[in-house]
């Protein structure tokens, strides 16, 4: 099974792909889609839009994850970032990719053991749990695969052959496994 994971942003769209194999991951490749500033909001969703379809193209994935975003005050940045979401979403559903997404505690339990974990600790337990020589950068890429990675640990054997119907899947909730 291949999970490509994203971390949604306007200025940074990070990805992260892995393979399953029984309870086996392995990183295939991850990175991140970087849009300039200066370009318009539509520039910038195209760019992030072409770059997500050349990934699911090329790597054909099982299935997409993203974490749950939140977003407590500032208005702007969730817009921007829903948008995002929208393209991703928009990009897997055309290609009937089940959706899955999970809340940030959720995605810290499931790498490191703990909900509260801070990003480092997070960041080390990629590392180790994907035998990488060193953190992912930017942290962008290292949150894609952490999201790619709970979904690894967390979705039961039989959750694996969802239809590929682009509707998401519901990932269970924290506490319920």
């Amino acid at each position: 099974m291949i999970i490509l994971g994203v971390d949604p942003g306007t200025a940074t769209t990070g990805y992260g792909l892995l393979a399953r194999d029984g309870q086996r991951v392995a990183a295939v490749g991850y990175g991140v889609v970087r849009t300039s500033s200066r370009d318009l909001p539509p520039v910038r969703l195209m760019r992030i839009y072409e770059r997500l379809c050349d990934l699911m193209d090329a790597h054909a994935p099982d299935v997409l994850v993203t974490e749950r975003l939140f977003f407590g005050t500032n208005e702007t940045t969730a817009i921007a970032v829903g948008r995002t979401i929208g393209v991703i979403l928009l990009a897997a559903a055309q290609r009937g990719l089940p959706w899955v997404e999970y809340s940030p505690p959720v995605v810290k339990q499931a790498v490191v053991g703990y909900g509260g974990a801070e990003k480092r600790q997070v960041q080390y337990m990629i590392r180790q749990i994907l035998g990488l020589s060193e953190i992912p950068r930017p942290d962008d890429a290292a949150d894609a695969l952490a999201v790619a990675i709970c979904h690894a640990h967390t979705m039961p054997p039989e959750r694996h052959s969802a239809h590929r119907t682009g509707a998401p899947v519901r990932a269970p909730e924290e506490g319920k496994r």
